[in-house]
């Protein structure tokens, strides 16, 4: 297997093929050029990690030709090849952006390790752009999943302020896809290559959240044996991703409002303070003014948060989206899930079209989840759903009979997929141990 292409370009038919040679012994892939206007034909058709110059060219000067390469092909890297003497060219050349210049006939000792080098480095910039692209297909708007005309006009307002270092907030139930939509604005602007900080102010304890956003000093309280950064300082000229900022603390949202205002902070228990350049984007599912209204939320705060906001639909408002999503969702956790789930049927999708989604898209997730481990078949069908939606299926007074004749049997078809096992049965269905032994033995099912 080829350790990377190598291009040389150099008039000189006996010395590129002796070098073409040489190299190719080392295990590189090797392609040749007589010209510059040849090299760009192979350039555009071949992926070439390090290229290997001459200065003087029948149709170009290599030393200008380092610079055109290397804005057109920036991961690649270029070795010049100079005349005995002409160190001058050689240095320009590395101006230009070579990684460096060996002296034709004089270094011949150098061309190996030098080219390891280079290659090295180069192989390494072509990870990192094809990881770049990957993270950004993955968080990137083309990735959000839906056509609903709501959905739609959220994306376009996205769109719009991505390429900005406006802060956003963004407002919507749990479950909605905040934080999809914060690092989809995140990946259309310049500092996608940055780090993208996702911090959850609700899940961290009131203690620990301003020592965890803003870092402390070795010594500022008990058990501060070594300085930390916070998640702030981590997201230096990237994205800081606030979601449930309405959960934050009054005392800690005077210390965002400074940082907001003058992009700088100080850690606890330091007097020195730490300067970020960060984009901020905030989300929450609470209502903002009522909770200024209720003494909860600081007014400038909100101000300096909500200079764009988005509000993103809930599942309920875009019911278009969801045999699209539940499409999506199978597809990519059946193979996870080690099932061949390849469908579902009608009265499966009518179902999830009618259930009222409380946890949006993340509910609809863990539905289609938990439907692929119970199916038998390869297509995914009512019975393969909770309790709650053949209740919603069938409402009244008249209806306890048949909803404790469903959950009997999703019980037993839920022991028979777990082999008997009552610990993940009772993980499967989201209920107690206990509370499964009571439905066993309530039922008179034979586990």
């Amino acid at each position: 297997m080829a350790k990377g292409t190598i291009l040389i370009i150099d008039d000189e038919e006996q010395l590129r093929k002796l070098m073409g040679r040489l190299l190719a012994l080392e295990g590189y892939q090797v392609l040749e050029a007589a010209n510059g206007r040849n090299a760009h034909r192979l350039l555009e058709r071949e992926e070439v990690q390090v290229i290997l110059s001459d200065v003087k060219l029948p149709d170009a000067n290599g030393v200008e030709m380092v610079a055109e390469l290397r804005h057109k092909y920036p991961e690649t890297e270029i070795i010049v090849l100079t005349a005995y003497g002409n160190i001058p060219d050689g240095v320009q050349a590395i101006r230009n952006g070579a990684f460096d210049y060996i002296t034709k006939g004089d270094d011949n000792n150098r061309i190996i390790p030098l080219v390891s080098k280079a290659m090295d480095k180069a192989l390494l910039q072509f990870r990192v752009k094809a990881l770049e692209k990957k993270i950004s297909g993955k968080y990137g708007f083309d990735n959000i999943i839906g056509q609903s005309p709501e959905i739609k006009s959220a994306i376009a307002l996205a769109q719009k302020v991505a390429a900005t270092d406006v802060t956003v907030l963004l407002l919507g139930e749990t479950g909605a896809g905040k934080e999809v939509f914060a690092q989809s604005i995140h990946q259309g602007n310049e500092r996608r290559t940055q780090p993208f900080v996702a911090v959850n102010c609700s899940a961290i304890g009131k203690e620990l959240l301003e020592s965890e956003l803003f870092g402390y000093k070795a010594g500022a309280f008990t058990g501060a044996n070594k300085d930390r950064t916070g998640f702030l300082e981590e997201a230096n000229k990237g994205t800081i991703f606030l979601d449930e900022i309405g959960e934050m603390p009054m005392e800690l949202q005077a210390k965002l409002l400074r940082v907001l205002e003058t992009r700088e902070f100080y850690k606890v228990g330091d007097a020195k303070p730490v300067k970020v350049d960060i984009r901020i984007i905030a989300a929450t599912n609470r209502n903002l003014e009522a909770e200024i209204e209720a003494g909860h939320f600081r007014a400038d705060l909100f101000y300096r948060l909500s200079s764009f906001t988005i509000k993103l639909p809930s599942l309920n408002e875009r019911r278009k989206d969801i045999p699209t999503l539940a499409a999506y969702f199978m597809a990519t956790l059946s193979p996870k899930l080690n099932k061949r789930v390849e469908a579902m049927s009608e009265p499966f999708l009518t179902a999830l079209q009618h259930h009222h989604w409380k946890g949006n898209i993340r509910e609809l997730r863990n539905v289609i989840e938990r439907a692929i481990i119970l199916a038998e078949g390869a297509t995914l069908e009512p019975v393969d759903l909770p309790i709650d939606f053949h209740w919603e299926q069938h409402p009244g007074a008249g209806s306890s009979f048949k909803l404790a004749d469903v959950e009997k049997q999703h019980i037993i078809k839920t022991l028979q997929h777990t082999k008997g096992n009552k610990t993940k049965a009772a993980e499967l269905l989201d209920i107690g141990l206990t509370t499964l032994y009571n439905k066993i033995k309530e039922y008179n099912i034979h586990a």
